[in-house]
């Protein structure tokens, strides 16, 4: 099994943005794409360099490449949840494209910029887990400019097993998912197949860490389990509080309310200690709702 997790942002920058396996990025991002849009080839703008991240530990550790028509591409994984992701989404894109302009010096030579975000927490309100948004009009519908492409990716939205793969990008969510499962010995046929992620399996399987990489990586893992943590934490806290404020200003009416909201989540002992009902006035509260 592979023994690193290739969400931790440090894993899926030395996977996706080594050199060695330009091809396995360039078969993910063809994943992402339409069939209009396929690249044959991409250059690595901020390969993988240990060295520059030590000496810039705020550094963001996405991926930059561009391919041979001169369109720009930043990948990014985040596994835990953030509000405003949406604007750091935007934000990053607009970093991309503006640096064209600071290189070049005129605007008529700004190409594209694809953003690729993998968000390993549910960010959308819809249940698609591929989500591609453009510039419209919103009323003709026609596009004002196709510079601006950007791509999530929600990882916890898929639910296909590995019988029911039917795209490539099925594949590649599933090999960021259940990379724990798999090992060079250990591949699924329905992945097999795909030369480009049995070779991401294959390569992170082997994958080694001199001791400042797995500081980092240990590092950067932590940091990640701390902020799911603590969000969890926050939630929960919240939950409790609102229910105990709801109850305090609603009285016995609101306590019954709230208990028949929890009736599908959550056993007779927890909602009693949580709305200050009794275990019967629960049971009974279950039973009309059969």
């Amino acid at each position: 099994m592979c023994r690193i997790n290739p969400k931790v942002d440090f894993a899926f920058k030395k996977l996706f943005g080594s050199e060695e396996n330009k091809d396995i990025l360039m078969a993910f991002i063809n994943s992402v794409l339409n069939e209009e849009e396929q690249i044959s080839y991409i250059e690595l703008k901020n390969p993988y360099n240990l060295a520059n991240y030590l000496n810039d530990k705020m550094s963001i550790l996405d991926v930059k490449a561009r391919d041979d028509k001169g369109t720009w591409y930043d990948i990014e994984i985040q596994v835990a949840p953030q509000t405003f992701y949406d604007k750091r989404a935007l934000y990053y894109w607009a970093k991309v494209y503006t640096e064209q302009l600071a290189e070049k010096g005129r605007y008529g030579v700004i190409n594209k910029v694809i953003g690729i975000n993998v968000l390993d927490f549910n960010y959308f309100s819809d249940n698609d887990y591929h989500n591609i948004y453009k510039i419209y009009n919103s009323k003709t519908k026609i596009e004002y400019s196709d510079l601006l492409e950007l791509h999530f990716i929600e990882l916890q939205k898929f639910n296909k097993d590995v019988k029911s793969l039917k795209t490539s990008l099925d594949r590649w969510i599933t090999f960021l998912n259940k990379a724990y499962e798999y090992g060079k010995n250990k591949i699924p046929e329905e992945l097999a197949q795909d030369k480009n992620i049995k070779k991401a399996i294959e390569t992170l399987d082997v994958m080694s860490f001199g001791d400042d990489e797995r500081n980092v990586y240990e590092q950067r893992l932590k940091e990640t389990i701390d902020r799911v943590e603590q969000i969890e934490t926050a939630r929960e806290k919240g939950i409790k509080e609102g229910i105990k404020e709801g109850i305090k200003e609603g009285g016995k009416k609101k306590a019954v309310e709230i208990a028949k909201n929890l009736l599908d989540v959550l056993d007779s002992e927890t909602i009693a200690i949580k709305t200050g009902l009794t275990i019967d006035e629960i049971n009974k509260l279950g039973e009309r709702n059969l």
